[in-house]
């Protein structure tokens, strides 16, 4: 070990960040823009890809959430296993160049399934990101600043959301001007944005490999050997999570654990069938029924393969109401932003240049703001109270509601475009202040080994309830009724839904949090 490495341990021995841990922080935001750009690029090329590639906006809703979403979902168990036994940093490195290949590609496709199998690809080297960085950043930043050093991380997916909206509508309008037939590529403008921002990725991917792997829940005075065999973990978190491997971990488990698996399936199965024949929308539930069936799967598997993680996670009513809370609001964030650049540019009349500047410039200003500010409040909160942080939720979950109705109630014309933009980026501002209450919180919630586990328990809740299900709800409502305006505000009838969550979680977070060790010797928890 040299002496700054020395030096990083020291600091994090004596509960301190070092200066190399600001540096990190920097490096995982660009990470995070990355991934967000390459994410949301989908949203201001839609009405070019629904011309070209014959689509509909329940097409949009489904490749933007439910395709993308599942497959993030699912991966992301083992792979948050796998950030808990192996090493974070290389795995990363892996993740960001698989997702940057998989957004070129997406440039390739000339159909909705090309797309589809594309978007399952980002997907899934996604699902490497924030297990990942949350684990990396919570062994580099104390309790008492984690909320804040994630705010920072977060903060990546406000600039990257903005940014792809600002790169993908110059792009599109730049090279459909120069090039209307497709130039010698044969290519549209949305396929070569999809190009332009996935190869530099790639680039990104050495220079993540650069960073140093710190030592394991030192920061919190837990320091945790790194397992023997860090591999076995993910295996058997692969068997217990994808179909059809779940069956397989199921039977190992007894005939018992099998009929029940089986049951689950047939469970499953039959209401993605009941939904598909009520909305035509066969492989949006499909990919819903598949990833609730395999979350069931994997938390059955864990309630047997590693008791103290499940008690801490799925038996907390803290966590979990924290988790269902937070997906809701994601459920709203994601419902709005996914069709605010298709609404001004469909029903206000603007071009994608102009979208792209306004609205992407407006939103990463705003969620940037956002996420800071509520990291902040949330720290401050959380020392004066052990559940203020689910304060900072409820403030997020109810007031972007009157600045998306003003937004979405607007009907076309230059002034309307502005206030369209100006209250959008308002609610993007509210929306925010959510994430890193959220993060922080469950990662408080349970032991540094743990901690990549509890992402991805806080991302299936983020992806299976908002972004496979609120994209969709908003493009099917817009579908069949034909106004999208009534479609995104309709979706905040699940307000109430999230405020009853939030208020369990406020009731249950304090002793969650304070009986956090005793509980896991308990459970037989080596701490």
């Amino acid at each position: 070990m040299n002496g700054s490495e020395r030096t990083v341990d020291e600091q994090a021995s004596a509960g301190k960040p070092s200066g190399y841990a600001s540096y990190a922080l920097g490096v995982l935001f660009l990470v995070y823009l990355v991934n967000f750009i390459d994410r949301q690029m989908i949203t201001i090329l839609a009405p070019d890809i629904k011309r070209d590639l014959g689509l509909d906006d329940a097409d949009i809703g489904f490749l933007y959430g439910t395709a993308f979403a599942v497959f993030y979902a699912l991966f992301g168990i083992p792979l948050g296993r796998l950030a808990d036994s192996w090493h974070r940093v290389r795995l990363l490195t892996i993740g960001l160049a698989l997702w940057s290949a998989m957004t070129a590609i997406s440039g390739l496709a000339r159909n909705g399934a090309m797309l589809t199998g594309a978007r399952i690809g980002v997907g899934i080297g996604e699902a490497t990101a924030s297990p990942a960085a949350y684990s990396l950043i919570s062994d580099m930043f104390p309790r008492h600043m984690r909320a804040t050093a994630l705010a920072i991380y977060s903060a990546g997916a406000y600039f990257g959301g903005g940014l792809s909206l600002m790169i993908g509508g110059y792009i599109v309008e730049a090279w459909d001007r120069a090039y209307p037939d497709g130039g010698a590529v044969g290519l549209a403008g949305w396929q070569v944005a999809f190009m332009a921002v996935g190869l530099p990725g790639l680039l990104l991917a050495l220079w993540v490999a650069t960073l140093r792997e710190p030592v394991r829940g030192l920061m919190d005075g837990l320091p945790t050997p790194t397992p023997a065999a860090p591999f076995r973990g993910f295996i058997d978190e692969l068997f217990a999570a994808i179909p059809p491997f779940t069956f397989v971990a199921a039977a190992r488990r007894g005939a018992r654990a099998f009929a029940v698996n089986l049951g689950a399936a047939s469970f499953f199965a039959a209401a993605a069938w009941m939904l598909a024949a009520l909305t035509g929308a066969v492989l949006q539930w499909t990919c819903v029924g598949i990833g609730y069936y395999a979350v069931f799967s994997w938390v059955s598997a864990l309630r047997h393969s590693d008791p103290p993680t499940f008690a801490l996670i799925w038996k907390s009513r803290a966590f979990v109401a924290t988790i269902l809370g937070y997906g809701i609001i994601a459920f709203l964030t994601y419902g709005t932003a996914t069709f605010a650049p298709v609404y001004a540019l469909e029903a206000l009349g603007a071009d994608a240049k102009t979208v792209g500047l306004w609205i992407g410039g407006g939103s990463a200003v705003a969620g940037f703001l956002g996420v800071i500010l509520g990291g902040r409040l949330s720290d401050r909160l959380h020392r004066r109270h052990p559940a203020g942080r689910i304060a900072v939720l409820g403030v997020a979950l109810v007031t972007p509601v009157v600045p998306v109705v003003l937004a979405f109630g607007l009907s076309g014309g230059q002034s309307d475009f502005f206030w369209f933009c100006f209250w959008i980026s308002i609610a993007n501002f509210l929306f925010s202040l959510a994430l890193g209450a959220a993060a922080a919180t469950t990662q408080d919630l349970v032991l540094p080994r743990m901690r990549g586990t509890a992402t991805a328990a806080l991302l299936l809740a983020t992806t299976l309830i908002g972004l496979a299900l609120g994209p969709y709800a908003v493009g099917e409502l817009s579908a069949s009724t034909g106004d999208l305006g009534f479609a995104v505000m309709a979706i905040f009838a699940a307000v109430p839904l999230g405020l009853g969550l939030l208020y369990q979680a406020w009731r249950h977070v304090p002793s969650a949090a304070a009986g956090l060790v005793t509980h896991a010797r308990r459970v037989g928890e080596a701490v």
